[in-house]
């Protein structure tokens, strides 16, 4: 397979169109020179949303509205409306509103409040946040607080609703998974196979899940079952992310050896190992593209990035990144030019694009959220 290898702004993208019959092969993201059609995101186009009191690790939009949640260091989530149209025009009335979820009641300068997850449901309903106090809540998307899910026993780095949305999967630092049953807040099953913290937590269907950890294992898991039903190992190091395809067919997933790496159900060895990058890979992404997804006719694509976040558009047709050289870049998957820079004044933990792919949010190290117009 050849390299690329593309360095811009201290970043290293490697973005793979996947052809079922070949695997993976890689496409070229070229960087910014004087004669590229690239433009650089004008402030007018952006609002600065502003309210948070430490750095905002996560943002995502609902997936069935014009609300956008983040989680901050302040021990805090918001839900902030954001006003339909161009974001230069809701500037000129203010911030928009913010619903704050308070996580933690008094002095709110203790780290083990801090918000690391969250995640809507399907409907966009409900949403759940996660917090370094090894609990997770589950909130109106009013802001009221539903349930609080107390079990784990340390940090929570990843929560996901599962498909149907009867269910609540998360992972934590004391190592092990628990899937939750929305209505009652209730455990359902704990899974205890990693040695080491769980890092991230994906699922395959309504029933099955990947977990991955620092002990550089990955273990599919099924509920009911009291062993994993599949187990992977090949990575030398942390394994800091996994990822399903849309089919929940391929398992994707990257690590701090340098490497990200995709599995098949129907294999014990990785099916694809790709080792083009020379830095810790931190996120990956499958495109909503291909079989399983509302765009079809599409190629599937894989990114995968040693920088804090990645984001395809709906349409499959851009991808966003974000890292701490506090640069938000998008770029054109079909032929993997740069066309749009936002430089923001922060570096950037989570990149997310709306419902519609005409606006993307990014939070920041220094306390805010921006959302930015995108226009082709």
């Amino acid at each position: 397979m050849a390299t690329i290898t593309i360095t811009s702004c201290e970043m290293n993208y490697l973005v793979f169109r996947y052809l079922h019959e070949s695997g993976p092969e890689p496409m070229e993201i070229t960087t910014a020179t004087s004669s590229s059609t690239f433009s650089d995101i004008p402030s007018s186009d952006v609002t600065i949303l502003e309210g948070h009191t430490s750095e905002v690790f996560i943002c995502a939009w609902s997936p069935t509205g014009s609300l956008l949640a983040s989680g901050s260091g302040d021990s805090t989530a918001r839900i902030w409306t954001i006003p339909e149209g161009p974001c230069g025009s809701s500037i000129q009335n203010g911030t928009p509103k913010a619903l704050v979820l308070k996580h933690f009641k008094g002095r709110t300068n203790e780290k083990s409040k801090d918000v690391t997850t969250l995640d809507w449901n399907g409907e966009g309903t409900l949403l759940a946040t996660g917090s370094y106090d090894g609990q997770a809540r589950i909130w109106s998307k009013d802001g009221e607080l539903r349930n609080t899910l107390n079990k784990h026993k340390g940090p929570i780095f990843s929560l996901k609703w599962n498909k149907k949305g009867d269910c609540l999967l998360s992972g934590s630092v004391d190592k092990t998974a628990i899937i939750w049953d929305a209505k009652t807040g209730e455990s359902k099953q704990q899974f205890e196979f990693h040695s080491a913290p769980t890092l991230d937590v994906d699922w395959r269907n309504n029933v099955s899940f990947a977990t991955c950890s620092t002990d550089k294992m990955i273990y599919v898991c099924k509920f009911g079952e009291n062993r994993p039903i599949k187990t992977f190992s090949g990575h030398q190091d942390e394994v800091n992310a996994i990822k399903w395809d849309p089919t929940g067919t391929l398992l994707a997933s990257c690590s701090d050896d340098f490497t990200a790496k995709i599995w098949s159900m129907k294999q014990d060895r990785c099916l694809h190992d790709l080792k083009e990058h020379t830095k810790e890979i931190y996120t990956i992404k499958w495109s909503p593209t291909g079989s399983g997804t509302n765009n079809p006719n599409q190629q599937l694509v894989l990114a995968s990035e040693p920088v804090y976040s990645v984001a395809f558009s709906p349409n499959g047709e851009y991808l966003a990144s974000g890292s701490f050289d506090r640069c938000l870049h998008i770029w054109s998957v079909k032929d993997g030019s740069l066309v749009k820079t936002y430089r923001g004044s922060g570096g950037i933990f989570e990149v997310c694009w709306n419902r519609e792919g005409d606006k993307v949010a990014a939070c920041f190290s220094n306390n805010t959220v921006c959302v930015l117009d995108f226009r082709m």
